[in-house]
């Protein structure tokens, strides 16, 4: 069971500024109701001064107290002033929350600051698409979100981001994704996932491919010349050829079975195959 301080306990029994404004300057809405956490927070706003906010929450005792001491820390602020307001601060004035909660002081932020985008006549995103690219969908948690809370609480793992943001909290199908925005947002390098291992092929299979390729490649480039060729045999990875046409007997013939048969052999099928003349 979490431990809560007395100030958030205070603020989830006796929440202040609840309910819709009627008169409200604007209205900053984040989160769903699917997703666990929804949060809608109005503010009255005069001569760029907020002269009241409240606020109607769904979630937890935590998101109900982060909302209650948000609308208390902005009133009489300006804009600017409570621009600057950070989860870090929601989470302050309530003497702390459990980290597992953080995530309801992230989602004041968020709509303090989509409240305050739409009184300033600036683009937001609604509440099921926020900015960015969807990285958790069990949550709809965007990259930019991620990003955000990152930078601001000095996060380093998965875990933390869950804590914060919930992404990663369900499936766990965006964890490495996560792993990754917390590299770029920290500027460390993002590790390149190794490659796979080549399968390798069966004897079948192999046999197949060098047929088809002395086919399909070697044959028409060796017909140009008037020469031809033909498969004697394959023991495992040496291959035996009959050169034919004016191939057979040329000076060059051996050039012809390494520097172009073999080589095109390794390329299209095997870096370890070894051509002979049978």
């Amino acid at each position: 069971m979490w431990e809560y301080t007395d100030i958030v306990k205070e603020h989830f029994l006796h929440p202040k500024n609840v309910g819709e404004m009627k008169d409200a300057s604007c209205v900053g809405e984040v989160g769903s109701i699917a997703c666990g956490d929804a949060l809608k927070l109005f503010l009255k706003i005069e001569d760029g001064i907020i002269k009241d906010a409240s606020f109607q929450t769904f979630g937890c005792a935590s998101a109900i107290a982060s909302s209650s001491a948000l609308t208390e820390l902005v009133k009489g602020k300006t804009v600017d002033e409570a621009l600057k307001i950070t989860n870090k601060d929601i989470a302050g004035a309530l003497g702390g929350l459990p980290k597992e909660k953080m995530h309801c002081s992230v989602m004041g932020q968020e709509a303090l600051e989509a409240a305050i985008k739409s009184w300033r006549g600036e683009a937001v995103s609604s509440q099921e698409h926020s900015e960015g690219e969807i990285v958790c969908e069990c949550f709809g948690v965007t990259d930019e979100q991620i990003l955000h809370a990152v930078r601001e609480n000095d996060l380093k793992t998965v875990e933390d981001v869950t804590y914060y943001t919930k992404a990663g909290g369900g499936c766990a199908k965006c964890h490495e994704k996560i792993e990754a925005l917390i590299a770029q947002a920290r500027g460390e390098a993002v590790a390149a996932p190794a490659p796979e291992p080549a399968k390798r092929l069966t004897n079948l299979q192999r046999m197949r491919l060098i047929e088809e390729v002395l086919e399909k490649e070697i044959r028409p480039r060796l017909q140009l010349d008037g020469g031809d060729i033909e498969l004697a045999d394959i023991e495992g990875l040496v291959v035996s050829v009959n050169l034919r046409g004016r191939c057979t007997g040329c000076p060059a013939s051996q050039s012809t079975v390494q520097g172009t048969v073999q080589a095109i052999l390794r390329e299209k099928v095997d870096p370890e195959i070894q051509v002979r003349e049978a």
